[in-house]
C-alpha cells in the first residue's frame, strides 16, 4: 500500500494504512521515544539498557557497561544470559531477528520470559534499531558468538555465528540517525545520571559508564549494596539530615513489590522520586498517591496518640512532606503506565500495598524511635503554622493594596495586548536598563517590570516571607497566578516570561535568584516552557557603516575575520557592558526583537539536578558550593573581574 492514499468520500477499509515493519517508527517517531530533540537521543540508550537491566531483575545480570564511543554512537553490554538465538515459531526467524525488526516482540508478553520488566511494551531494541543509521548486535551464547547487522531497521547482515565464547550477555552498539534526530551529541552527565540512578535501584548490580570520545576517556563504575537507602543519603548529602538514619520499608503481594526510603532534612521543600520496574514516573501515579496518604495518616495518629497534636490541630500531607526526601520503586508484573515514554503508573492495586506498607511499617518505626518522630511531627506543625502565616500575609497584602482589584505596581510598564499566549513580559534588573527597555520594546506585546537590587533568597525562606518581600511582590502581582500551592497557571497574564540580565557575575547572581523562586514556587511556568532568559550580546562589530553583534569570544573572531575580508580592513570591536548601556535601538535589534534575538527556554529536564544545583549555590552548606565552585571554575569564560 502506497504511503500517500487519496482522500475518497467513504471511509473503509482501503483508507486504514497499514506502514510495514518498522516504518511506522520512522514516520513517527515521537510516538515511541517522547521526540527526536536531545531527550529522544538519550531515551534510545535508555531503551537498550531497559532490556539488560530486564536480565538483572529476572537475576541472570549482574554487570552491565555503557559507552560513548567517538562520533556518538552508543554500546551496551551486559552479562545476562544474551537474547535468544533459536528460530521463533510465529515466524520461522531467529529470535533475535524478530527482537530487532518487529514492534511488540520479546520476552514481555506473557511467554514466562520475564516477571516484570520495565520495557513494558517490547518495542525497545527494534524502535533503536528503526531509529539508527546503523546497529550491530551481538549474543554471546550456547558457546558462541553470533553477530547480526542492520541499517534503518533493515538487516543488512544474516545472523551468524562470528566465533567461539566462555560467556554468555547481549552487545549492541548502534548510531543514532542523523535523518531522524535534531540533535546527534550524547551528553555524557545526563547518561551518567540515568545510570547511577539504576544503580542504586538495583542493589547489587554493577554499571559501568564511559565517555570514550575525549583524549582522555573519563569512565565511573557504580555499585550499591544498601540500595534506595543509599540513594536518599546520596540525594541528601548537600542537605542537612533531620535523621541520620535513612527510614526504609518494603513488602510484596503475589508478584508486586514495593520499596521506600526516606529521610527529612531541615530545608522546605518536598524532593519525592519514583519508579515503577526501574522506569522514572516523573507524574507519579498510584504508587506516589499511597505513600502520600499512609504518611499523613501515620504522623497524625501518632500525633494524636501521644497528645503532640489536638484533634483541631491535624497536619495536612503538604506539611508532612515539608523537607521530605522519598524515594519510592515498585515492581509488578502488568505495569500500566501512561504512553510508551511512562511519566506515570496507573494500577490501582499498587496504591493499595504501598499505602499499607508505609501504614504498617512507619507506624511501628515511630513507635521504636520516638525522638525521629517527634523531630519530624514538629517539623510539620512548624510547616503548618508558616502556612497559616503564609495565608495571613496573603490576606493581608491582598487588603492592604487591592490584589485583586487589578492594580499593578508601579514598576510594571504594560503591553497593550491582553491574551496571555501573545504577551510577553522582561523582567530587567535596574532602572536604566528598564529605561531602555521600555523605549525599544514594541509594546504592543511586550511588558516589561524593572527589578532593583538583590531579591530575597527563597532557597532559605518559607511562603509567608516571600510574600512580604517588596522585590518579590511586585513580580508575583504582575504575573498574576498567585505562588505555591496557590499557584494558578490558567491565571498567567503572559506566556513568555523574560529574564533579561547582564553577562556577568551580578547578572548570573540575579538569574540564579529569580530561577530558584520560580524553581520552587512556580515550577508549573518552567514545567510548560513559559521561562526564558534573553541572551544579550558581548560584542559589537563595526566597519566604516556596518555594523553586527557576537554572542561569545568565537563568533567575535569569526565575525572580525568575515568583515576584515581579503582586504583586511579594520574593524572596531567594543564589548557590551551591560544592558543599561545600550541605547533603545540597539537593546530592541540585539536582545527584544523576535526576529533577530536570541533566547534560552529554561527546562525541567531533570527535576532533581535543578533541585541539586540550587540546593547547592542557594542552600546553607557551604562546603558543597565551594566544591562546586572549584570544580566548574574553569568553564567560567567571559566574565568580568
Amino acid at each position: 500500500m502506497s504511503d500517500e492514499m487519496k482522500v475518497t468520500q467513504e471511509y473503509g477499509a482501503e483508507q486504514i494504512q497499514v506502514l510495514e515493519g518498522l516504518e511506522a517508527v520512522r514516520k513517527r517517531p515521537g510516538m515511541y521515544i517522547g521526540s527526536t530533540s536531545a531527550s529522544g537521543l538519550h531515551h534510545l540508550v535508555y531503551e537498550i539498557v531497559d532490556n539488560s537491566i530486564d536480565e538483572a531483575l529476572a537475576g541472570y545480570c549482574k554487570h552491565i557497561t555503557v559507552t560513548i564511543n567517538p562520533g556518538n554512537s552508543i554500546t551496551v553490554t551486559d552479562d545476562g544470559r544474551g537474547i535468544p538465538v533459536d528460530i521463533q515459531p510465529q515466524t520461522g526467524k531467529p529470535a533475535l531477528e524478530v527482537v530487532f525488526t518487529v514492534l511488540h516482540a520479546g520476552g514481555k508478553f506473557g511467554g514466562g520470559g520475564y516477571k516484570v520488566s520495565g520495557g513494558l511494551h517490547g518495542v525497545g531494541a527494534s524502535v533503536v534499531n528503526a531509529l539508527s543509521e546503523w546497529l550491530k548486535v551481538r549474543v554471546y551464547k550456547n558457546g558462541n558468538i553470533y553477530e547480526m547487522k542492520f541499517s534503518r531497521g533493515h538487516i543488512t547482515q544474516q545472523m551468524q555465528i562470528v566465533g567461539t565464547t566462555d560467556k554468555t550477555g547481549t552487545e549492541v552498539t548502534f548510531q543514532p540517525d542523523p535523518e531522524m534526530f535534531d540533535a546527534l551529541e550524547y551528553d555524557y552527565n545526563i547518561l551518567h545520571e540515568r545510570m547511577r540512578e539504576e544503580a542504586f535501584l538495583n542493589a547489587g548490580l554493577s554499571i559501568a559508564i564511559t565517555d570514550a570520545r575525549g583524549e582522555e576517556p573519563v569512565s565511573e563504575t557504580m555499585c550499591y549494596e544498601g540500595g534506595i537507602r543509599e540513594f536518599a543519603t546520596w540525594c541528601n548529602r548537600n542537605k542537612t539530615p533531620l535523621h541520620s538514619d535513612v527510614i526504609y520499608m518494603n513488602g510484596t503481594k503475589g508478584d508486586a513489590s514495593a520499596e521506600i526510603a526516606i529521610q527529612y532534612n531541615d530545608g522546605y521543600n518536598e524532593f519525592m522520586l519514583s519508579f515503577a520496574n526501574d522506569v522514572r514516573t516523573p507524574e507519579g501515579g498510584m504508587h506516589e498517591t499511597g505513600f502520600r496518604t499512609a504518611l499523613t495518616r501515620v504522623l497524625n495518629n501518632y500525633g494524636l496518640k501521644n497528645r503532640i497534636l489536638k484533634d483541631d490541630d491535624k497536619v495536612s500531607g503538604e506539611d508532612c512532606r515539608e523537607g521530605i526526601t522519598a524515594i519510592i520503586s515498585v515492581k509488578l508484573t502488568d505495569a500500566q503506565f501512561e504512553g510508551q515514554t511512562k511519566a506515570k503508573l496507573g494500577n490501582a492495586y499498587i496504591r493499595t500495598l504501598v499505602e499499607q506498607i508505609v501504614g504498617e511499617q512507619l507506624a511501628i518505626y515511630f513507635e521504636e524511635h520516638p525522638a525521629v518522630a517527634k523531630t519530624i511531627l514538629e517539623k510539620a506543625m512548624m510547616a503548618n503554622r508558616a502556612r497559616e502565616a503564609a495565608r495571613r500575609a496573603r490576606e493581608s497584602i491582598r487588603r492592604k493594596t487591592g490584589l485583586e482589584s487589578g492594580q499593578m505596581p508601579d514598576k510594571l510598564q504594560d503591553c497593550n495586548e491582553r491574551d496571555p499566549e501573545l504577551c510577553e513580559i522582561y523582567i530587567v534588573e535596574g532602572d536604566s536598563a528598564a529605561g531602555s527597555a521600555i523605549q525599544g520594546r514594541d509594546s504592543r506585546f511586550q511588558a516589561i517590570l524593572a527589578m532593583w537590587g538583590k531579591m530575597l533568597n527563597v532557597e532559605k525562606a518559607r511562603a509567608d516571607k516571600v510574600y512580604g518581600n517588596d522585590k518579590l511582590y511586585p513580580l508575583i502581582v504582575a504575573l498574576g497566578a498567585g505562588i505555591g500551592e496557590d499557584f494558578d497557571i490558567e491565571k498567567l497574564r503572559y506566556h513568555k516570561v523574560v529574564i533579561m540580565s547582564d553577562a556577568d557575575v551580578d547578572g548570573a547572581h540575579i538569574r540564579t535568584l529569580l530561577l530558584t523562586f520560580f524553581f520552587r514556587y512556580m515550577r508549573p511556568m518552567i514545567e510548560n516552557g513559559f521561562v526564558y532568559s534573553a541572551v544579550p550580546p558581548l560584542y559589537k562589530l563595526k566597519r566604516g557603516k556596518t555594523e553586527r553583534v557576537a554572542y561569545s569570544d568565537e563568533e567575535r573572531d569569526l565575525v572580525s575575520a568575515e568583515m576584515r575580508g581579503e582586504s583586511n580592513a579594520k574593524v572596531e570591536i567594543s564589548r557590551f557592558k551591560g544592558l543599561g548601556e545600550m541605547d533603545p535601538h540597539e537593546l530592541w535589534e540585539t536582545t527584544m526583537d523576535p526576529e533577530k534575538r536570541t533566547l534560552r527556554r529554561i527546562t525541567l529536564d531533570d527535576a532533581r539536578r535543578a533541585d541539586e544545583i540550587f540546593t547547592i549555590l542557594m542552600g546553607e552548606q557551604v562546603e558543597p558550593r565551594k566544591e562546586w565552585i572549584e570544580r566548574n571554575a574553569k568553564y567560567a569564560i567571559n566574565i568580568d573581574i
